[in-house]
């Protein structure tokens, strides 16, 4: 047996040991409670960058207002000819403004629709046309978000794509292009 051992008892041993423990117990508290204390590091401030004028650019973009009025356009055409469908307006990027699902249109509708104006947008050519390039291009259609189905018109300011509008659910594509197309006269007017 150990030396040391025969010269402490067992109850000696014991709270010698529990003692030992305490202490590293407190060490380890006292350290955590001294970082948790400390003042945390400073921040960097952040402050704004300045861009000049030639390292930015401004796009053209219809108003909410403007994209209602052509979506609300969209729909009026199509219930005239008794047509259930579905008009979406996206903006440039792509994102949709506005959405109007017409009473009685299908669910498929709903995405076909804004499918539509974003592959009317991205091209900036109505759909119907598109549709006619997957022939030279058929891998056009594997584009994510796009649908080559006729529906679809951009609407423009200086050439330019501002806007898509997309209509689906009639019969025909050639009925969802001409509602799309309402939507876009109405916001020449």
């Amino acid at each position: 047996m150990n030396p040391v051992h025969k010269k402490f008892s067992r109850r000696a041993r014991v709270a010698t040991g529990g003692a030992v423990l305490a202490v590293v117990a407190l060490a380890g508290f006292g350290a955590v409670s001294a970082n948790a204390s400390a003042p945390a590091a400073t921040p960097a401030t952040a402050t704004s960058a300045n861009a000049p004028a030639r390292a930015t650019t401004t796009s053209t973009h219809l108003t909410i207002d403007a994209a209602t009025k052509a979506a609300q356009a969209a729909l009026d055409a199509a219930e005239k000819e008794n047509q259930r469908v579905t008009v979406a307006v996206v903006d440039r990027n792509g994102n949709t403004v506005v959405t109007l699902r017409g009473d009685g249109a299908g669910p498929q509708s709903y995405e076909s629709a804004e499918r539509k104006a974003y592959t009317a947008v991205s091209w900036n050519a109505p759909t119907s046309q598109l549709a006619e390039r997957l022939e030279q291009a058929p891998n056009l259609k594997d584009i994510p978000g796009t649908l080559f189905l006729a529906g679809g018109v951009p609407v423009t300011a200086g050439n330019a794509p501002i806007a898509g509008i997309g209509v689906a659910g009639a019969p025909s594509g050639a009925l969802d292009e001409k509602f799309a197309q309402a939507g876009a006269n109405s916001v020449a007017r």
